[in-house]
């Protein structure tokens, strides 16, 4: 009896051992399939080292990145615009306009187109007569008048004084320079050539230097289009950049043919100013274009190599 109740008794303990070891087992599985795994893609993303959105817009508003750019133009996105060639070719073409029109006027081969303009703009039984009415007379004296000295050095002060103002100085001096020497190099051509005024008709102005080149001409030309060559450079919309371009070329067109139609100048002594004037405000340009291309753009204004 004893043998049986120890037997039986051992094997009541081995039994119970035997259960307790399978409830451990099934408690250690349920463990590892109730433990909730971590997320991979939240892991990934803090140990990544690209960072968060959020992040990204505190980095960009502290170095500065949001800030609003000045709009660009699909055409002009790089702000070249006059084009470098483009100006390069008007320099060239220009001066080789002017030596044709010099040998032309020196050997006379312009006399007779010069004698047809100027005629056929005054009444043929009156040469002293300018065509239209009288106010149309005034009205190309006034506008004349805008390539005057007077005129151009009040502009050229003014826009000399703004650029002052606005800490541009170096920008104020080259302005300076290109118009003094502009104004400068057509003084020395006319003394170089000293071809007479026209006496075919009355003249409507006051002149007191020789004709060839147009002084009016050429220096209105050179003037404006170097005016608007320096505002260009602080202009970043295309379109505007053309209109100002193309406004400051169109001025100094109406200044030349109001000294034909006063009959103060031939038309080759204009064609000649309005040649050297572009050539002139053409290099300027590309002086300051390759001036600003190793200094602060601020300076000269932005032009993009």
């Amino acid at each position: 009896m004893a043998g049986s109740g120890d037997g039986e008794g051992y094997g009541d303990r081995e039994a119970s051992g035997c259960h307790s070891e399978d409830r451990l087992t099934l408690q250690v599985l349920r463990f590892d399939l109730t433990e909730p795994k971590p997320r991979l893609d939240v892991c990934n993303r803090m140990t990544s080292s690209q960072p968060l959105p959020a992040q990204r817009r505190m980095v960009a508003s502290a170095s500065g990145q949001n800030r609003a750019r000045p709009p660009r133009s699909r055409i002009d996105p790089l702000h070249r615009h006059p084009p470098v060639k483009a100006m390069w070719l008007a320099a060239a073409g220009g001066a080789l306009m002017f030596a044709i029109l010099a040998i032309a006027v020196q050997s006379g081969w312009t006399e007779t187109f010069d004698r047809a303009i100027l005629l056929s703009l005054r009444d043929s039984a009156n040469p002293g007569d300018a065509w239209g009415p009288a106010w149309f007379e005034e009205t190309m004296a006034e506008l004349s008048a805008l390539g005057g000295y007077p005129i151009l050095v009040t502009v050229t002060v003014l826009a000399l004084s703004v650029l002052v103002l606005v800490r541009h100085r170096s920008a104020a001096a080259f302005l300076l320079a290109a118009l003094g020497g502009g104004a400068a190099l057509s003084s020395g051509l006319k003394l170089i050539f000293e071809r007479a005024r026209p006496d075919l008709v009355d003249h409507m102005d006051r002149t007191f230097t020789s004709s060839f080149p147009s002084a009016h001409a050429m220096v209105s030309m050179l003037s404006y289009l170097t005016l608007a060559s320096v505002a260009v450079r602080f202009v970043p919309r295309h379109s505007v950049r053309v209109f100002i371009l193309c406004a400051a070329a169109a001025l100094g067109l109406i200044i030349g043919a109001s000294r034909v139609y006063l009959g103060v100048h031939w038309p080759s002594d204009v064609l000649a100013g309005w040649s050297l004037g572009v050539t002139w405000a053409s290099l300027c340009w590309l002086t300051a274009h390759y001036l600003s291309r190793n200094a602060d753009p601020e300076v000269f204004g932005h032009s993009s190599s």
